[in-house]
């Protein structure tokens, strides 16, 4: 049965850790379509792989699974879950991390993972993705119901992340936060493109003991190399970048930064 199974990870690519998993996929599902989101997040970065979720799910074709591993908590109390939304199934650890993604599709139930006959005969107190995780997408994604891997929980009991909220100063100054920076160096902010005035051509941005004015354009290419600009990005967000350069190490900036922003 071909379904789409997605894997975000903190576990980079020069380990056998991914391998490993999709190797207990296909062992279970032979036909199983297993696409790399990323495994390249932050070691140990919760919040960071909460955002890439949240920003990429709603990509994949209805039904598919979105299997997420960046478990600091790994071997402890914390639960393994697997939640249903609308459109989806999100397999991980309940720490925050498939938080803003579920909220984001609706949420419909959620289980707490119990039941061992979806699971590996051994279970690793290290490595819950390939024992834990792996195996139990791996018989979602052949029809088995969600029900079946154990209790319902509530989902007012699921550990959240706090969505990072705009605070509004006046239609044009908004007080920000940096959620996210890519592998180019690009600066992406809190402020939604639908929150942004019309008719504007400049941003300033306040943070620290600094204030940058920066022109709002629509490409990297309308300023010239190694010049800031700022733009509305692929993921609809307020974004800040060099062209052809890093504006994070540029700015100094980092994920989880205040700044203010105005619009003129």
């Amino acid at each position: 049965m071909k379904r789409v199974i997605t894997l975000l990870t903190d576990f980079g690519i020069k380990d056998p850790y991914v391998a490993q998993m999709k190797g207990v996929i296909l062992s279970i599902n032979a036909e199983a379509q297993i696409v790399d989101i990323s495994h390249e997040v932050g070691r140990h970065n919760i919040y960071e792989a909460a955002f890439i979720l949240l920003s990429t799910y709603s990509k994949f074709p209805r039904g598919s699974i979105h299997v997420v591993v960046v478990d600091p908590g790994v071997g402890t109390r914390r639960r393994a879950i697997v939640v249903e939304t609308k459109r989806y199934l999100f397999v991980g650890p309940d720490n925050g991390v498939l938080s803003l993604a579920v909220e984001d599709d609706g949420v419909s139930k959620v289980y707490e993972i119990k039941n061992s006959l979806f699971l590996r005969s051994h279970i690793s107190r290290t490595f819950h993705g390939r024992d834990i995780f792996a195996p139990v997408a791996a018989y979602l994604s052949l029809g088995i119901s969600p029900k079946y891997v154990g209790p319902e929980i509530s989902f007012r009991d699921m550990i959240k992340i706090a969505r990072s909220k705009v605070g509004i100063i006046n239609d044009r100054t908004f007080r920000a936060r940096v959620v996210y920076i890519d592998n180019f160096g690009n600066v992406i902010t809190n402020i939604k493109a639908s929150m942004i005035p019309r008719e504007i051509h400049n941003v300033t941005i306040k943070f620290r003991d600094k204030e940058l004015a920066i022109p709002f354009k629509r490409a990297y290419d309308e300023v010239p190399r190694g010049e800031i600009l700022s733009l509305i990005n692929s993921f609809d967000y307020l974004e800040v970048a060099v062209n052809q350069g890093n504006a994070a190490k540029r700015l100094g900036l980092s994920i989880g930064d205040p700044i203010i922003v105005k619009f003129s």
